[in-house]
């Protein structure tokens, strides 16, 4: 793909109940799930229209293979198996070693040093991921890491993708909220890790109205966590959990606000 190397270019759900996790996402974002014809586990991609934005992907019920629902990101690099080295070097872990996927791209499923799981992909295609776009609903809009050590993060993200802090919120004694900035665009944030909740990445994915979709999850059998609470810039967010168990987070104005 053409994103320079550290870009987000895909986000991909791992689900016990594909079927579920389509019809939920598409009434909450509106995606519809296209299955991948040929693909021997059954991958579908999530998307409107052409433009596609993330995958769809089973796992045994009941996190069989130790697997849990959930959502992952896969981070664009230029060599997957120089940048699959370097995690490792850097203290993180590899889950899936650097594999091709005919007609799509070389990909490994990786871990940073405190733990949280992330995909290294460089894509087959000469286009570029749309996949993160802030402003538009339907795609992510913002990439938050919560981790038990956010300094070693900003570190160790840093050195792999060129990732840099930028100015932060502070979050009382829990710490502070820290931006990422790529590529001179503010990317999303690093904080710490709230107690008793797990490490790992969160994708906000834009809506057109906060509270229809907060009105949504419900109606589809999710569940709100958190929100829909307004952040700085006059936007809102929730935090929920979909009926298959996978933790979301979407963002979008409030209508008839200013």
């Amino acid at each position: 793909m053409a994103n320079p190397h550290g870009d987000f270019i895909w986000y991909e759900l791992l689900t016990p109940d594909p079927d579920g996790g389509a019809a939920f996402y598409g009434a909450v974002l509106g995606w519809q799930a296209a299955p991948v014809e040929g693909s021997p586990i059954g991958y579908r991609l999530f998307g409107s229209g052409e433009t596609m934005v993330a995958g769809l992907l089973s796992i045994p019920r009941a996190g069989g293979e130790g697997m849990r629902p959930g959502w992952l990101g896969y981070v664009g690099v230029e060599d997957v198996d120089r940048a699959a080295a370097a995690v490792l070097r850097a203290g993180g872990a590899q889950h899936v070693p650097p594999t091709d996927i005919p007609g799509v791209g070389r990909f490994a499923l990786v871990a940073d040093p405190q733990g949280v799981s992330f995909y290294l992909m460089r894509g087959a295609s000469a286009g570029t991921s749309a996949a993160f776009a802030p402003g538009r609903p339907g795609h992510c809009q913002w990439n938050e890491l919560a981790t038990p050590d956010p300094a070693a993060a900003l570190g160790f993200y840093g050195a792999q993708f060129g990732w840099r802090p930028g100015d932060a919120m502070p979050m009382g004694e829990i710490g502070e909220y820290r931006f990422l900035v790529q590529g001179g665009q503010v990317i999303g944030a690093v904080m710490p890790r709230l107690p008793q909740a797990p490490a790992g990445w969160r994708f906000y994915f834009g809506v057109a109205d906060i509270d229809a979709a907060a009105a949504t999850v419900a109606a589809q059998g999710g569940s709100l966590q958190l929100g829909p609470v307004e952040v700085p810039g006059g936007q809102f967010i929730l935090q929920g959990r979909d009926p298959q168990g996978a933790d979301f987070s979407l963002v979008g104005p409030r209508l008839g606000t200013g």
